[in-house]
């Protein structure tokens, strides 16, 4: 069942849009994965991919917390974008622009097809079109690759937005205050110095230095 979560605190940047969700998940690359593992607690950074009502993450079959994960470990994904520096009049009023999003459940191995369409899916996640460009995987390599996927169910999200919530009193001093917008840009790609001489740069790297900015501020 797909439900937000109310958070606790900071509850009026809540929003409870799916849509917004996968915006931001459809957005971001990277993601931190948080269980507990024989150790103790443990977050990993880490890609993945949004396919559909289904979060994917994908590694080594030999890595640890995969494993633990793949046998049901209970999770928490989060997912942030940094979008600005809220520049306040004091200290404790100043804070950040950001999306952020929480999601709780278990994870289950993907096999076969399923598996192999998920590794397919987080070639074009990143670059759009590549997967044509390229040879397929290996049966190798797909053996030695756990890919997992995560029910989106149980989430919250939430967005940090506009001017700094100074007091009447701070205002009326002279301390400047606003925002300092943040966004990631792509550069030219630099070649492997071992590509060969006349390999051009492929359609699907045009294509996303076309857009140049890498996600967007809600």
């Amino acid at each position: 069942m797909d439900r937000s979560l109310t958070p606790t605190r900071l509850a009026e940047k809540a929003v409870t849009d799916r849509d917004r969700l996968d915006a931001l998940l459809d957005s971001a690359l990277v993601a931190h994965v948080g269980l507990v593992v024989e150790d103790g607690p443990l977050v990993v950074p880490t890609g993945f991919a949004r396919d559909g009502d289904r979060l994917l993450l994908h590694g080594s079959t030999g890595s640890r917390w995969l494993r633990a994960l793949a046998a049901g470990t209970y999770a928490c994904v989060t997912v942030t974008e940094l979008t600005g520096l809220v520049v306040a009049r004091s200290g404790f009023e100043s804070s950040m622009h950001y999306r952020s999003a929480c999601l709780f459940g278990t994870f289950e191995p993907l096999a076969g097809d399923d598996a192999s369409r998920a590794l397919e899916l987080f070639t074009e996640r990143v670059l759009p079109g590549r997967a044509a460009e390229v040879r397929p995987s290996t049966p190798k390599e797909l053996a030695a690759t756990l890919v997992v996927a995560l029910g989106i169910g149980q989430w919250s999200l939430k967005v940090s937005a506009g001017w700094p919530d100074d007091p009447a009193a701070d205002v009326a001093g002279d301390a400047w205050a606003g925002v300092i917008p943040i966004r990631s840009v792509l550069e030219q790609p630099i070649p492997a110095p071992d590509v060969r001489a006349g390999i051009d740069i492929p359609d699907s790297v045009r294509r996303l230095l076309a857009g140049r900015d890498v996600g967007s501020s809600d």
